[in-house]
């Protein structure tokens, strides 16, 4: 059904990247998110009316939270795209975060008050009327959610959202809360189990669950987390496709929102080099990224000794030595200014966050490393941490 009215209603469905074609996503996927959840709240508290089950209406609920939590998000994606402006300069795209973090925030409110009142189910328990039609209503929820589950995860994947990636998580828990309680009605009404209210605590805990998952996925961008693999690849790919520029290092990446990123890397190029046809080198790559990657990009320009057959080789040497310590360990701006006593070998160290050395300690360490190659050998290393 997605995949026909996408094609119905939205313009250029494929071309995910555009900002108008992923906030017609959102918008397309809340109003089929919400009106779904208002027809499961209707049914399920009807079950649960004519069951005076409190699982059961503990899940209709559940649908009520996730159809607010719909409108919501697209208020969100509505935010998101508005233009920058003088006071938001970067644009507003973190408001879809921000929408994000207010559905998980409701939907842990949610699970809390629905397990207040199960437990006072399991401390008095009450006889639950089963009937035919509760069970099919439920049978039906669940194939529902699991549908709801399939379209919001293709849909998150193809416009890379967190917001409908959790979304996606909640509807796969919600089906299994389900289950947790037309399992419960039907060993009260076969095995005479008085269960209702552990079933309406289950489905409070699966609540609770999906509710601090989804605020994990929002809490992230909004404090900065390294970019994916994938989209590091993609910015080494444009940018060393120039057979000018030698290596990347400094890779940084500022998420403003989805289709809101800015980027700042430094290209190495020839020290020999023409400064001027380098700079025009430098310049395309930036415009390549913006253009393909719709990113605003920034290149540092950081001139290497290619010509030295001596720095060259040092440089190899430390290497070999750093990647001893610890195989993710880089090293660039790597020189070497001799003097009449001893060579200063200069370099920074880039060391990842997964690394549990002190940066002390492997500094120390590069030092004693980098006099083993050569008494005259005198190491200055700037330490840092890597951003991807």
């Amino acid at each position: 059904m997605i995949s026909f009215l996408s094609r119905r209603f939205i313009q250029n469905c494929e071309d995910v990247d555009d900002p108008a074609v992923r906030r017609a996503y959102g918008v397309l996927c809340g109003c089929v998110g919400i009106a779904l959840n208002l027809l499961l709240f209707a049914c399920k508290l009807l079950a649960g009316f004519l069951s005076a089950s409190i699982a059961i209406t503990a899940d209709a609920f559940n649908n009520l939270s996730d159809a607010g939590s719909s409108v919501v998000t697209l208020l969100g994606f509505h935010l998101a795209a508005k233009d920058p402006d003088r006071d938001h300069p970067f644009g507003h795209g973190r408001l879809e975060y921000v929408s994000g973090l207010v559905v998980s925030m409701v939907i842990i409110l949610m699970g809390v008050e629905l397990g207040k009142g199960s437990l006072e189910k399991i401390l008095h328990p009450q006889p639950v009327e089963f009937s035919v039609l509760a069970a099919a209503i439920l049978a039906a929820s669940i194939a529902v959610k699991l549908y709801m589950a399939f379209y919001n995860r293709t849909v998150g994947r193809r416009i890379s959202s967190a917001a409908m990636a959790a979304t996606a998580a909640d509807s796969l828990s919600d089906s299994l809360a389900t289950g947790a309680v037309l399992l419960g009605s039907l060993a009260g009404h076969f095995l005479h189990w008085q269960i209702d209210g552990w079933c309406g605590a289950l489905v409070a805990l699966f609540i609770l669950w999906s509710g601090i998952c989804a605020a994990k996925e929002t809490i992230d961008p909004l404090l900065g987390q390294p970019p994916s693999p994938e989209f590091v690849e993609r910015i080494r790919s444009v940018v060393l496709s120039r057979p000018e520029i030698i290596g990347i290092h400094d890779l940084m990446v500022h998420d403003y929102g989805p289709g809101r990123r800015i980027v700042s890397l430094h290209a190495e190029v020839p020290a020999s080099g023409d400064i001027l046809a380098l700079h025009d080198v430098v310049d395309a790559a930036e415009h390549q990224l913006g253009e393909s990657m719709g990113c605003l990009a920034t290149i540092h320009m950081d001139p290497v000794v290619t010509d030295c057959g001596l720095t060259a080789e040092a440089r190899e040497r430390v290497s070999a030595i750093v990647r001893l310590i610890d195989p993710g360990i880089s090293i660039h701006d790597f020189r070497m200014v001799p003097g009449p006593t001893h060579t200063k070998v200069i370099f920074d160290a880039e060391v990842p966050y997964d690394c549990r050395l002190p940066l002390p300690e492997i500094r120390e360490r590069i030092q004693a490393g980098v006099r083993a190659l050569d008494g005259s050998y005198s190491a200055v290393v700037e330490m840092e941490r890597s951003y991807i």
